[in-house]
Order: C-alpha cells, then sequence, then structure tokens
C-alpha cells in the first residue's frame, strides 16, 4: 500500500520538517511520519522565534535553504534585535509569531515541497537488517521500507507529564506519547538517558491589566530572518510586556514545594540551566524578591497569552493562587496549568558528524532526541541530518560545517565531540569565531555552499552578489572623495570626537568609535547623493561597517581558524586502539574510544583530552 522511500522523517516538529526539506531539495524521495498533520512544526512553548545565537542559527538555515526563517518573517507579530548596545557579534534578530499562522504555513510550505509525502501514524520500531536500516513499522501495523530514517521525535519517547503529584504519559499537552523505540534503540547497544523540560500556563489576555505593567514594543525600523525576496519586514506590530513576580507570589509557589515533582524526587531527569522554571528560580536565587515576567501575545486575533518565566509544575491550584498576586495578573483567567515533561534521549557522542549514528548504518538522530533544547536547534540539525541523508544515498560527499563556518558547526561538534547531559542551547559565548559567524554575514558564508548542491536557486546568489558590490562600491567611494569640514564638523562636535582643520578622506572617519557611518552620511553631501544614486541599502551600509570597525579581530579570528583547520587535515585511523598508546592519560585513552575522533582536531576539542595527549597523538601518527 506504500511506496518505497529514500528518506523516512520520523516526527514533524522542527527538526522534522527541515529534515524533509534537506532530503527532498537534493532529490530524495521522502516520506513525514507524524501521529497528528496538524500539528506540524508546532511552537510547542513559547511563541517565539531566534533570540541571543539562536537568531544567528536560524539565519544560517536560510541561507542553506531551509524553511524556519521564512515561516518565522510570515507568522511574525513583532521583530526586534537584540544586544544592540553590544558588539555586532551579539546582535541576535529574535520574532514574537503568531503560532496558529507558523503552524499553517509550515504545513502549507512542505504540501507545496517536491518529493514530500506525508503518512498519519506512529512510528513504535525501525526495521534493521544486518546494522542497516531498511525500514520502519507503525503503530498501524504497517512496514514502510526505505534507505534511510531520520528519527525527529522531540519530548515523544516515553514521555512523561507532571502537575503536581498528578503524572500521565504524553509527549505534549493532549497528545499520545510514543512507545518501543528506546528499548528497541538499547538492544542494538544505544545509550539512553531522561531529560526534562517545561512550559508556564497560558492566560486570557482579557483579563490581564497592561495598564500596570511595562510595554516593550517593537523596533522602529523593523528586519527580518530570510535573505530571499519571498518576505518583507512588519509593517504593523503587536507589543510585548513586561511584569514581576514578588515575595507574596514566592510565598505561595513555596507552599507547594512538598508536592513539586522538581523537590520530592519524582523528576530524577536533568532541566535546561538557562531556562529554569519558577519554582527553581525562587530556591536557587533565594535571595532574590522578584523575577521577570514576560507577557507574550500568542498571535495577532487570538487573546491567549503565553507567560515567559513562569514555567512550572507545581500543582494547578498553587500555580492558579500565585499567579493572581502578579501585578496586572489579579484578574487572570487561566486556559491551562503549566507542566513540566520528562522525555528519553540519546547521548550524541554516539553519532558522526553527519548525525549519522555510528551503530546503525542510514539511521540518523536530530533535534531533542541528541539532547538539546530549542527550536533553532533543532530545525539546523533536521537539515544537515537531511542533507547528509539524501547525499549519501546519492553516493555523495558528506556536508559537515566547521566551527569557523557557523554555529550550526559549533553545535554538531559540542555535541557529538562533548556530549551533553543537560539540555543543550546555543549561546554566542559557545563560538570561539563569532565575530566570524554574525547574522548579517550567514548567506556571506553559506549560501554558495547551498547553491552549489542545489538547495538555493539562483536568485538568492544574486541577492548576495549584488549585497556585496555594494558593499564594495562604498569601500571605493569612501576612499576616494573627502570631508568637508565645514559640511562635518557639526557632527563630529555633537559626537564628541575631534573637528577637522583640513579635508581628509572619507574612510578615515569610519573607525572613529564615536561615530557611525549614518553620522559620516549627514555630514556629506556628497556622501549622501551616493548612496541615493546607487541605492545603497541599509544592510550594505551595516556590513561594511562591522567590516571595516573589527577588521583587525576579523583577520585574528581567520588566522586562528586556519591554524585549528591544520589539526582538523590530520585524520585519525578509526582502527587506532588507544589503550595501547602508553603514554596518554587513562581518562584521554577512554573518551576518545568511546568518541572516536575523526581528527586531531576533534581530540582537542574532547573534555578529559590534554594538550599533553595530543602531542602523544601526534607522535604516534608520525607528525
Amino acid at each position: 500500500m506504500i511506496d518505497s522511500y529514500d528518506v523516512v522523517v520520523v516526527g514533524a516538529g522542527h527538526a522534522g520538517c527541515e529534515a524533509a526539506v534537506g532530503a527532498a531539495k537534493l532529490g530524495a524521495k521522502v516520506l513525514m511520519v507524524t501521529m497528528d498533520m496538524t500539528r506540524t512544526a508546532q511552537l510547542s512553548c513559547n511563541p517565539a522565534m531566534g533570540g541571543v545565537a539562536k537568531g544567528q542559527i536560524l539565519r544560517e538555515i536560510d541561507a542553506l535553504g531551509g524553511y524556519s526563517a521564512i515561516v518565522a518573517d510570515k507568522s511574525a507579530i513583532q521583530f526586534r534585535m537584540l544586544n544592540r548596545s553590544k558588539g555586532p557579534a551579539m546582535w541576535s534578530p529574535r520574532t514574537q509569531n503568531d503560532r496558529s499562522m507558523f503552524n499553517n504555513i509550515w504545513r502549507l510550505m512542505l504540501e507545496q515541497t517536491p518529493n514530500v509525502d506525508f503518512w498519519q501514524d506512529m512510528v513504535n520500531a525501525l526495521i534493521v537488517e544486518n546494522g542497516k536500516i531498511k525500514g520502519v513499522k507503525t503503530g498501524l501495523g504497517i512496514e514502510i521500507s526505505c534507505k534511510s530514517v531520520i528519527v525527529s521525535s522531540g519530548t515523544f519517547l516515553n514521555g512523561l507529564i507532571h502537575i503536581g503529584d498528578k503524572q500521565m504519559g504524553g509527549g505534549r499537552s493532549g497528545e499520545k506519547a510514543s512507545y518501543g523505540m528506546t528499548e528497541q534503540l538499547e538492544e542494538f547497544g544505544f545509550q539512553s538517558g531522561r531529560m526534562k523540560t517545561g512550559t508556564p500556563p497560558r492566560v486570557d489576555g482579557r483579563s490581564l491589566d497592561y495598564s500596570v505593567m511595562e510595554e516593550q514594543e517593537g523596533d522602529e525600523e523593523p528586519g527580518k530572518f530570510s535573505f530571499s525576496d519571498d518576505t518583507s519586514p512588519l509593517s504593523k506590530q503587536r507589543s510585548c510586556h513586561i511584569t514581576y513576580t514578588n515575595s507574596t507570589v514566592h510565598d505561595i509557589l513555596r507552599e507547594g514545594f512538598d508536592r513539586s515533582p522538581m523537590f520530592n524526587g519524582t523528576i530524577q531527569s536533568i532541566g535546561p540551566r538557562y531556562c529554569p522554571s519558577i519554582e527553581d528560580k525562587i530556591h536557587r536565587f533565594a535571595d532574590r524578591n522578584r523575577h521577570q515576567v514576560f507577557v507574550e501575545p500568542e498571535g495577532w486575533e487570538t487573546v491567549e497569552v503565553y507567560v515567559n518565566g513562569f514555567s512550572t509544575s507545581l500543582p494547578e491550584e498553587i500555580q492558579f493562587k500565585a499567579i493572581r498576586e502578579i501585578k496586572g495578573f489579579e484578574k487572570a483567567k487561566i486556559f491551562r496549568p503549566g507542566y513540566a515533561i520528562e522525555y528519553d534521549y540519546f547521548p550524541p557522542t554516539q553519532l558522526k558528524y553527519t548525525l549519522e549514528t555510528k551503530l546503525v548504518d542510514g539511521l540518523y538522530f536530530a533535534g531533542q532526541i541528541n539532547g538539546t533544547t530549542g527550536y533553532e536547534e533543532a530545525g539546523c540539525q533536521g537539515l544537515m541530518a537531511g542533507i547528509n541523508a539524501a547525499l549519501k544515498i546519492q553516493e555523495k560527499e558528506p556536508f559537515i560545517l566547521s566551527r569557523d563556518e557557523a554555529y550550526i558547526g559549533v553545535l554538531i561538534d559540542d555535541l557529538i565531540t562533548k556530549g551533553t547531559e543537560e539540555p543543550y542551547r546555543m549561546f554566542t559565548s559557545r563560538a570561539e569565531y563569532r565575530i566570524l559567524l554574525r547574522q548579517d554575514n550567514a548567506d556571506e558564508r553559506l549560501s554558495r555552499k547551498a547553491h552549489e548542491m542545489g538547495l538555493v536557486d539562483e536568485n538568492r546568489i544574486r541577492n548576495l552578489d549584488s549585497k556585496l558590490e555594494g558593499k564594495q562600491k562604498l569601500q571605493s567611494f569612501l576612499e576616494k572623495e573627502s570631508a568637508v569640514p565645514d559640511e562635518i564638523n557639526p557632527i563630529l562636535e555633537e559626537k564628541n570626537t575631534s573637528k577637522l582643520n583640513q579635508k581628509v578622506k572619507l574612510i578615515s572617519l569610519v573607525n572613529r568609535p564615536e561615530l557611525q557611518l549614518n553620522d559620516i552620511i549627514d555630514g556629506s553631501e556628497s556622501f549622501k547623493d551616493f548612496i541615493d544614486r546607487e541605492n545603497i541599502n541599509k544592510e550594505q551600509i551595516q556590513l561594511f561597517e562591522i567590516e571595516s570597525k573589527y577588521a583587525g579581530y576579523i583577520e585574528k579570528e581567520k588566522e586562528m581558524a586556519d591554524k585549528m583547520k591544520r589539526l582538523e587535515n590530520i585524520k585519525i585511523p578509526g582502527n587506532i586502539d588507544y589503550n595501547k598508546l602508553s603514554s596518554l592519560s587513562a581518562e584521554a585513552a577512554e573518551k576518545m574510544t568511546n568518541i572516536k575522533p575523526e581528527t586531531l582536531s576533534q581530540a582537542s576539542r574532547i573534555s578529559g583530552v590534554s594538550p599533553a595527549d595530543i602531542s602523544v597523538l601526534l607522535v604516534h601518527l608520525g607528525r
């Protein structure tokens, strides 16, 4: 009844959707199997995309031909560039999104993608012969043959929901958990573990008093995520609001600690360090008498509100009582309580750089099954797994991004080299080359690679060429034209930087820390005329300014990356017996035996492997 496929994608969350796109765009015949097609790419937690480092990942997904950024733009209700007060390596785009629109747009885009088919069912077993994937078996007992499988199961594997002392099986609120696959994978030799995440209550926005909260508007000149022409910046936006917990709220929450699954031992697994529950926050930071709460609308029309910062698994009556003590929430009506969920994951050191498992040929893991948290982290893994599954079927070289090429490369390298024992979230601090990996240049870094594979069309490359051409025109103009003291000095005086006594080339003013390029444009009639005549846009101006002001730092990072690449070129044989290298530390031998690093560079990043251990390996490899 069901055809044979190149790739079967298990799950239609953010990882699964991007996996289907990546494989299908490369010509693979793809089947997405999900329990509920109406929840495709569900925003299971907060109705937002991007943020610190996550915004960079989203722009990288877009530069590689994925759909998440386009969907985020089309469903956005607010856009903000975070960290504007810091350096450009920290600037991170974020949208507030219409939850229902996001879900619907993703599904429609998938349905319009050639080579993607759908099947609504649960996959509860893999068909494996001689260590190689042959297909999947569904809850209806149907066997579907395929050449590769991408498991993107989110929080569904043996999912268990906690609200106070109540527990119920489920992958998300109102959805069944998935059983059977963990046990089968363990039989194949995989190690598994448990992780936890949570979500806050949802409330009725009509019952809130916004007049006593701080309004948080979007950017005056909103940007967008996608580099494509398929989306446009917002012309109108919805505001979010900020309020705070207080000591009364904290006291009420403490009343429920004895029934909290986090504190009474019911939950043993580890939750996300950087997104703790409200009970965890008041326990760990007992000296603080308030915590920030972000009041986020769920869409353009709906009255439903997401209470960001109030994630909890306390008994529902405690949640209801406490939330009404928050300023502006005195008459709050609750749509549903918050809850915690425990689920199975598989330590990602069991994967190759392609996200294919080491134990089963043709089996790939992507998303929360690898121990990550976040839509963006999941989406990029799915895209890379889909691309590599298709390339392997076509007997082509794998597509792997290094740490100096993309945050995606940092994420995957961190996962398979270091592993994770708590939900992994990306931050700019995890990237040692973050001045190279800015959100504004993701297309410059990745789109030509994507175009060579067939993931983005010619129009994307024309857009990129036009962007870079504008940057070059700026460079040439500033090197040739001079600033006129009478024109520019009022601006220089206003910005508290030394005035000019004679004409100087405009380029000499660019790197003054007190000045921005727009200030120089305002103080030079010839520069204004040039910008209008050549139709130079805001993006080109920003890109040139960043690369000019930070040229020294950029060059240093490139030099450091080149040094590391020399280690990347030294391959480690797969059959090396580390236990026979007597000078190697016992910890290094154990870690490298388990992880099986492919290069000396990867080995150097494994926790517990010292520079002395790397020297021993260099000698052994005759280097």
